[in-house]
């Protein structure tokens, strides 16, 4: 069964011309015109990825769309937008977004950065039954569980995505451009700001105290280090 994705924008003309670009992809195409909408959408529906738009009407801008959905749902979620400023995209990720798209964009740069997301969620649900242990932080790889202590810390898939990476690679140096590559695609390798966003968002989760971390550790102008005794 095809992937079912689906767009959540108001503008008729960018909704026919997503749609068919997905659909000549073998995509199915599911549409929702407010946040309102798009929650509901998600909610019964289940669809694999949504594309959705920062402006919108009614009560629901994208942001808090995104936020509203992340109560239930681990869906990858793209967000559109006319442009693209550090912090917005911070912004959005604290939303629980995992990819822009700056209008306006071609169907290559689209479909690129949807087949992304989707393996980006693919990975992560079909990891190894092997729980990695980093000092405090346990997670759980079939389950997707990340463990401090009795507590778990609920991540985005590409949070989650980005902390498997860092400890899968304990106390080694993994530079910019190796984690971008992993985490977001080839084509990401070069968009420092996502990854500076999303290392800012995860020690916010994860660290005691995020201003002086422990545990992921700056190597200036060259990557980071998960620094922590793994047992596998």
């Amino acid at each position: 069964m095809s992937e079912r994705i689906l767009i959540v924008e108001d503008e008729p003309k960018v909704v026919r011309v997503v749609s068919e670009v997905l659909k000549a992809m073998g995509y199915q195409v599911l549409v929702a015109t407010n946040g309102e909408q798009a929650i509901e959408c998600v909610a019964v529906e289940q669809p694999d990825l949504m594309i959705l738009d920062i402006m919108l009407p009614g009560e629901l801008d994208g942001f808090e769309t995104a936020l509203r959905v992340r109560e239930f749902s681990t869906i990858p979620i793209i967000m559109l937008t006319a442009k693209v400023r550090e912090a917005d995209m911070l912004k959005g990720f604290e939303c629980g977004v995992d990819d822009y798209i700056k209008k306006p964009f071609s169907a290559k740069e689209l479909l690129a950065r949807i087949r992304a997301v989707l393996n980006r969620a693919r990975q992560t649900a079909t990891q190894p039954n092997i729980e990695l242990v980093c000092g405090d932080i346990r997670i759980n790889l079939p389950q997707r569980k990340v463990m401090i202590g009795d507590e778990e810390i609920h991540l985005t898939p590409t949070e989650y995505k980005l902390l498997y990476e860092l400890a899968s690679h304990h106390n080694q140096v993994m530079l910019h451009e190796q984690l971008l590559t992993a985490v977001w695609g080839s084509a990401y390798r070069s968009d420092f700001d996502y990854l500076r966003s999303y290392i800012h968002l995860l020690r916010r989760k994860i660290e005691p105290d995020p201003a002086n971390p422990r545990y992921i550790k700056r190597v200036s102008g060259v990557g980071y280090m998960l620094e922590a005794e793994v047992d596998h």
